[in-house]
């Protein structure tokens, strides 16, 4: 607004050609390129030392390993990561090797989906929680009704559609036809909503449902799976689309090397890997092995093919007070499937037994609220303690309680009249959980409402 580009244009006037190639000259691949700090989300941010090789590697990695999406065919991506995160500025540096690649960006996600429609990308970055509003919004606009019907036997064909897929079996005619029927009145109007010439999406930065990687896979939009760390200036393992295996995020990009620990930890290493955390040398020490390994903090499983599979994150394991080791990411990811719930956190440490806080999620509200014969606009306060909301919501903490053994089962919740933001510190910019800042924002919560009483 201020006319930035002109007044750098104008700075750089009195810098000669000299100066500039001697700048540039003088760099080197293991200078430090920048630093980045982590997200917060399993403690306090840190600072990553970024090498110029570390982006550049990561950067020839991924166009080796993603080039179907990130270079061929005209690619076009909205932006909507911040550039403070190590995905963002990854793909954003790939698609600079793109011959005609274009990248649009986008300040917030408010208007999402109309941005997404005007920009017409052919791929899509995001975190679980994106691809869970873009799926929870085509089954609103389904409605209750017929149409609604027909969604969700849609969608739950588009699951078995992908899983034979996956298992290389072979659809039967009947299957086929169903599938081309559901082509012409749902998912072509799925896929439409992210626009018309959309071809791949790619999820990263929280663990991902394997149902809803399986709708977009049946769809006939498949979903790449990246892990990675700020530690390791982005993923250092993706699927690829030539061997997209559900439920894996796939193999390390080239020039990495990953291997499992005796204690089951991720660990990784190669040109990708960080140079350490700024002015912290004692956290630098911690985060390497004796002969140089990164600990990820990731449980994990290697097959045979290099594939890996995230179990578990070591810091995220709850304790209870009867000595019970608990998981709590398959249970939330169960709960938060409920259309009207925007986050579910486990808690459970040295308590009793394990609980949950449960947010609303306001699109699903806005939707759901009238089936119940309440306004939509009707305030959160008095929706988060309304029986009806209470008891849409236990159908989903059966479902997750369904899964684990009665130590490990959610055996009370509360829903909260408040949302987690970036403001109260209990989501990163890049819309991930933080939840220790949960656990502190939220004690009261816990101590009063969850564990008083006997349950």
């Amino acid at each position: 607004d201020a006319n930035a580009m002109g007044a750098l244009e104008g700075l750089g006037v009195t810098v000669s050609d000299e100066e500039l190639d001697e700048r540039i000259t003088s760099v080197r691949a293991d200078d430090l390129a920048t630093i980045v700090y982590t997200s917060g989300s399993t403690g306090a941010p840190k600072g990553a030392e970024l090498s110029h090789r570390n982006f550049v590697s990561i950067t020839r990695a991924g166009s080796l390993a993603l080039h179907e999406m990130i270079l061929e065919d005209h690619p076009r991506l909205l932006l909507f990561l911040p550039l403070a995160h190590c995905f963002a500025r990854f793909i954003q540096y790939a698609s600079i090797a793109s011959d005609d690649g274009v990248v649009g960006y986008l300040p917030d996600t408010k208007t999402l989906l109309p941005d997404v429609r005007s920009f017409e990308p052919t791929y899509l970055l995001g975190v679980p929680r994106v691809f869970e509003k873009v799926y929870n919004a085509a089954s609103r606009k389904a409605g209750m009704g017929w149409k609604g019907r027909l969604f969700l036997k849609a969608a739950e064909s588009a699951r078995d559609w992908s899983r034979m897929q996956q298992a290389g079996e072979k659809p039967t005619m009947k299957q086929t036809a169903e599938h081309l029927s559901y082509e012409a009145s749902v998912y072509h109007t799925v896929r439409g909503a992210l626009g018309p010439r959309i071809r791949y999406v790619a999820c990263g930065g929280a663990p991902l449902d394997v149902s809803l990687a399986h709708f977009f896979n049946g769809i006939g939009l498949p979903m790449i799976q990246g892990y990675g760390m700020t530690e390791t200036a982005a993923p250092f393992a993706a699927t690829r689309v030539t061997d997209n295996v559900i439920g894996t995020v796939g193999q390390p990009a080239p020039g990495s090397s990953v291997r499992i620990s005796d204690d089951g930890e991720l660990q990784v290493k190669g040109p990708n890997v960080f140079m350490g955390y700024h002015n912290l040398p004692e956290k630098t020490a911690e985060v390497f092995t004796e002969d140089g390994w990164l600990r990820t903090g990731d449980l994990a499983s290697i097959d045979d093919e290099g594939r890996i599979t995230i179990t578990g994150r070591k810091k995220d394991i709850i304790i209870t007070a009867g000595g019970k080791n608990v998981s709590p990411i398959p249970m939330e990811q169960e709960i938060a499937k409920c259309p009207i719930v925007e986050h579910a956190v486990v808690v459970g440490d040295n308590r009793p037994f394990i609980g949950a806080l449960v947010t609303l999620d306001p699109e699903g509200l806005a939707a759901w609220l009238p089936s119940v014969g309440l306004s939509a606009d009707t305030p959160l306060d008095r929706v988060a303690a309304t029986a009806a909301v209470h008891d849409e919501i236990q159908k989903y903490v059966d479902k997750a309680n369904a899964t684990v053994s009665r130590a490990e089962s959610v055996r009370k919740f509360v829903v909260l009249d408040a949302q987690f933001t970036q403001e109260n510190k209990c989501l990163t910019p890049s819309l991930k959980v933080v939840r220790p800042a949960v656990n502190r924002v939220f004690a009261d919560v816990i101590d009063q409402q969850l564990y008083t009483g006997k349950r």
